[in-house]
């Protein structure tokens, strides 16, 4: 048997509990589906969010499923596998489960994949970063190596000498002549060294980085390195339902209004399943917002629907 809710929030990361939080309190029978992956996962810290900065990730998603279940939300650790639209939306869970609601938020977020270099997976999180504005204050003032993935990562060597001014950028599989002239010029104004060549690997010692080693065995001392993980977005249930994506450069994200609605009605796309740049403090208010406009929208379809309008 089907089992029938007002709303399905699929992902329990800040996006999903925020939006559930807010259904819940409106009193709507609300479901969220958690597979338990939340992207931030390898991180001890999350900073940045007012009142909550320096919290674990880990504690901050316990003390929200802690809150939702005041106000009698479901929350089921599974897997949505497919997901079918109509009258109302059916999804199907890895358990074999079936639900079925008449609104449906998808925080599915996205996967990072890492530059396959001995040493960068391994450290991810630790002394291996990709956001200055989530990791450089607790970093500052350190010898810093950029780790480039794409001549974009330009931008994120810039964007890190705010926070030291030893800073190497490493090319990698970049080709120098990938390199616009003014950005090489913008490196130099921001004293960035740049070290061509490829990187054989990450030096550790004592379980902490030491170095950047060269393919050709040159290694520079380093404390830390930044690198920019390829986003993969988890849109496979939005596709699914025939949401529009749009392309850019970090991957296809689902059209969306103000609120998060996508293309397919009833159908909401909040935190990094709408957007690569969602910081845990903006996907928590992407949801509070969806949250409400799913209950306001609601509200006035079932009034309009009593009252023949």
């Amino acid at each position: 048997m089907t089992e029938t809710y007002e709303v399905i929030v699929v992902g329990g990361g800040a996006a999903g509990l925020s939006a559930a939080l807010v259904l819940g309190r409106a009193r709507r029978r609300t479901l969220v589906v958690d597979a338990g992956e939340p992207r931030n996962a390898p991180a001890a810290h999350m900073q940045g969010y007012l009142t909550r900065d320096g919290m674990s990730p880990a504690e901050f998603l316990a003390i929200g499923r802690e809150e939702i279940a005041r106000y009698g939300v479901e929350l089921v650790r599974d897997r949505a596998v497919d997901a079918m639209g109509g009258e109302d939306f059916t999804v199907d869970l890895a358990s074999g489960r079936s639900v079925r609601a008449r609104r449906l938020v998808v925080a599915t977020g996205l996967k990072d994949e890492l530059p396959d270099v001995p040493g960068v997976a391994e450290r991810f999180g630790k002394d291996v970063l990709h956001c200055p504005y989530c990791h450089g204050w607790e970093v500052r003032d350190q010898a810093f190596g950029v780790l480039a993935t794409t001549a974009l990562s330009v931008h994120q060597a810039l964007m890190v000498s705010q926070w030291s001014k030893d800073v190497t950028f490493f090319l990698h599989e970049v080709a120098e002549s990938d390199l616009a002239d003014h950005d090489l010029r913008r490196l130099a104004a921001a004293g960035v060294q740049v070290a061509p060549g490829e990187v054989a690997g990450l030096v550790i010692e004592d379980d902490r980085l030491t170095g950047v080693r060269l393919a050709d065995g040159t290694v520079h001392t380093r404390e830390v390195v930044f690198t920019a993980p390829r986003a993969v977005p988890q849109t496979d249930l939005l596709v699914r339902l025939g949401a529009e994506l749009t392309e850019t450069p970090f991957g296809a994200y689902p059209v969306v209004d103000g609120t998060g609605l996508t293309t397919v009605p009833g159908v909401w796309a909040v935190g990094n399943a709408m957007g690569f740049a969602e910081q845990v403090v903006n996907a928590a208010a992407g949801g509070y917002r969806a949250g409400a406009t799913i209950n306001g929208e609601m509200l006035m379809s079932d009034i309009d629907a009593a009252a023949g309008v």
